[in-house]
C-alpha cells in the first residue's frame, strides 16, 4: 500500500502565473523526492503603483511517503 502526502507552497516570479508555478515545482524538486503531481489551487498578483509587479501561484505538490 502507498500513501501520498501533499504540501502547499506558493511559487513566485515577475513574469507570470506559468513561471511562478513553475518555481514552485522546482524549488520543491530540491527537497522532495517522488513528486508524482501538482495541483495549481489558485492564482494571485501583488500589485504595485497600478500594476502586477508579482504574480503568486498557490499549489498543492504531491509526492509518495516514504517510511
Amino acid at each position: 500500500m502507498s500513501v501520498v502526502k501533499v504540501i502547499e507552497l506558493i511559487g513566485e516570479s515577475p513574469e507570470s502565473w506559468e513561471h511562478a508555478t513553475r518555481n514552485a515545482l522546482e524549488v520543491a524538486n530540491k527537497s522532495i523526492r517522488n513528486i508524482v503531481g501538482i495541483d495549481v489551487d489558485h492564482f494571485t498578483a501583488k500589485v504595485k503603483e497600478g500594476k502586477i509587479a508579482v504574480f503568486r501561484a498557490n499549489v498543492r505538490v504531491a509526492f509518495k511517503y516514504e517510511e
